[in-house]
């Protein structure tokens, strides 16, 4: 049974009644020693309630239809990979982070057990997060069509010269940012490279794309929000040698002269357990490290 509350979170309530099959959690391990030896003691504790996942395997599994949610047991970088690994499947995730929190993974490593338990009662929340998605067209052929849950990078390979990148919003020129480099950023993302870069903070749910030029040669040239529903087109101009579109932080395009990148919001968006109602602004207060008199 599922059932949104007042704030327009879908919340699920745990069904009555016996179950046709076992429900199963799957796990997702960071290559790391910390988190590969916490796996080993969670995957005792789940037993046969227990599915691991490897990302990195060089043919992708399909992702079994009774998974209730898949942990991640890692940083940003690890759930991001995996968010980008279930595709549009809509399995919920639940990062958990080990020592410093992450803008991600709203669970830590004290209260893992906690959270597995309260997920297997069907006592939490799932969050929405919206991706975008990325196509490149290259002599009039699609060559690349993926979704990100962060953001979108174009700059050089060598930072020697300036990228210039023409923008148009829904077909409308918009202007042509001469810079390091371009970010165009979810409000997800909005904390992750666009942040460094002096984009602003987003709160996830705000229907917005976050355009971002990284080191503007124009001061004039600021970060800028425009509505989900645009269509971004980029154009690289002058002399485009050596560009990278960088996909998530994930992989990395080289990219042509006559390339064009078509970006607009996806219809598969990520679903993210939590635990909480203010659960964004605890981790944001702690990740940026904010300070005050009241807790």
């Amino acid at each position: 049974m599922k059932e949104f509350n007042r704030s327009g979170i879908l919340s699920y309530k745990p069904q009555k009644g016996p179950k046709v099959k076992q429900e199963r959690i799957g796990l997702v391990i960071k290559n790391e020693d910390h988190a590969q030896e916490k796996a080993q003691d969670l995957i005792k504790y789940l037993g046969d309630r227990c599915v691991i996942i490897d990302t990195q395997a060089r043919e992708r599994a399909d992702i079994p239809s009774d998974l209730i949610c898949i942990v991640v047991l890692g940083g940003d970088g690890t759930f991001l990979s995996v968010a980008r690994y279930i595709e549009n499947t809509g399995v919920p995730l639940m990062g958990v982070k080990f020592g410093e929190v992450g803008f991600l993974a709203e669970t830590t490593e004290e209260h893992l057990y906690d959270a597995i338990e309260a997920v297997v009662r069907g006592d939490y929340l799932i969050r929405e997060r919206r991706r975008l998605d990325i196509k490149v067209v290259r002599d009039d052929r699609l060559i690349i069509d993926v979704d990100v849950l962060n953001d979108a990078v174009i700059n050089k390979a060598a930072l020697s010269r300036l990228a210039s990148c023409a923008v148009y919003l829904d077909d409308d020129y918009l202007t042509t940012y001469r810079a390091d480099g371009l970010i165009v950023a979810t409000p997800t993302g909005s904390t992750a490279y666009s942040l460094a870069a002096g984009g602003p903070v987003v709160y996830p749910t705000v229907p917005s794309i976050i355009l971002t030029p990284i080191c503007p040669f124009t001061l004039t040239n600021r970060p800028l929000l425009i509505p989900d529903d645009t269509r971004v087109e980029i154009r690289l101009e002058g002399s485009p040698e050596d560009m990278i579109l960088t996909l998530d932080g994930q992989e990395g395009f080289e990219m042509d002269p006559g390339d064009k990148i078509y970006i607009k919001k996806s219809r598969n968006d990520i679903r993210m357990i939590s635990f909480a109602k203010d659960s964004y602004f605890k981790v944001l207060k702690t990740r940026l490290h904010w300070s005050g008199g009241r807790s």
